[in-house]
């Protein structure tokens, strides 16, 4: 008998596969070791194999959900990614629309735009906004006044799902086939385009989520008690119990993806043979 070889194609779904693994080590081994410290009540020096099923609790998230300021602070942010999301949508549908009907030689330089954001860190655009502050108190001084600093920072991840959903689809065939038909550019946008665009819009929406949802720098220079702000200012006093809610913002950011692979994912329907075909949402 003679040994049956190994196929590139084998190497190449193992290295596949052990790639895949040591993401998820990478994700799963952080994250529960901070769930472990927050939710098990046994000092640091103590936790070892020995103490692993020892005093967990779930007072921690008691503790913190009667906090004064942690309904304030997630309403606050509530609001914020739903103004976000509207402001990124207004905004970023229109134009990515108009650059790849009317302008697509400009598409790299807008590309390039929204990647700066990702290039300059925070702290840079925070350096701005303490310069203009003493000019625009009546617009810091609100809440909302993070939506816009907010859409900025999610401009690398934002435009690149509209721009790729746009990809996907013949938008000067639509968007002429629209107006022959005496449709204006509104209705044109909203009841053609924007349904095409389904799975980039949500995608785009949970990815600006994540971002309110992750951002503390500029809420903490502008003195906005947000999530994220009082997250930490909550560590401070109860380390546990701070952790305990960076577990929970972190899950909720997971499911959030999870439920977005989920939404995004093309529809299969059943033809008349019985064979499964990819259809386009």
């Amino acid at each position: 008998m003679t040994a049956r070889p190994v196929s590139a194609r084998s190497f190449s779904r193992l290295g596949k596969a052990g790639i895949l693994v040591l993401a998820g080590l990478f994700f799963v081994l952080p994250f529960a070791a901070m769930t472990r410290f927050a939710l098990q009540n046994v000092q640091v020096i103590d936790l070892g194999w020995s103490t692993l099923f020892d005093k967990w609790s779930l007072d921690v998230f008691t503790n913190a959900f009667g906090n004064d300021f942690f309904l304030d602070s997630l309403v606050m942010s509530t609001k914020i990614a739903i103004g976000t999301v509207l402001l990124t949508l207004l905004l970023l549908v229109p134009t990515a629309v108009w650059v790849h009907l009317k302008l697509p030689r400009a598409r790299a330089f807008v590309e390039f735009l929204t990647v700066l954001p990702y290039v300059i860190p925070a702290i840079g655009l925070v350096a701005g906004i303490i310069v203009v502050k003493p000019h625009v108190r009546w617009f810091i001084s609100s809440d909302l006044s993070l939506i816009p600093f907010y859409v900025v920072l999610a401009l690398p991840f934002t435009y690149r799902a509209i721009d790729t959903g746009l990809q996907s689809i013949d938008l000067k065939t639509l968007t002429e086939a629209a107006r022959n038909l005496g449709a204006g550019w509104f209705r044109t946008l909203f009841t053609v385009i924007a349904p095409n665009l389904r799975s980039a819009i949500i995608a785009s929406t949970f990815l600006t989520i994540a971002v309110v949802l992750g951002e503390f720098t500029i809420a903490d220079v502008l003195l906005k008690r947000t999530f994220p702000a009082f997250m930490a200012e909550y560590r401070q006093s109860d380390p546990r119990g701070g952790y305990a809610l960076a577990v929970l913002a972190l899950g909720l950011t997971t499911l959030l993806f999870i439920v977005l692979a989920q939404l995004t994912r093309p529809r299969r329907r059943i033809d008349s043979i019985g064979t499964n075909t990819p259809r386009k949402t």
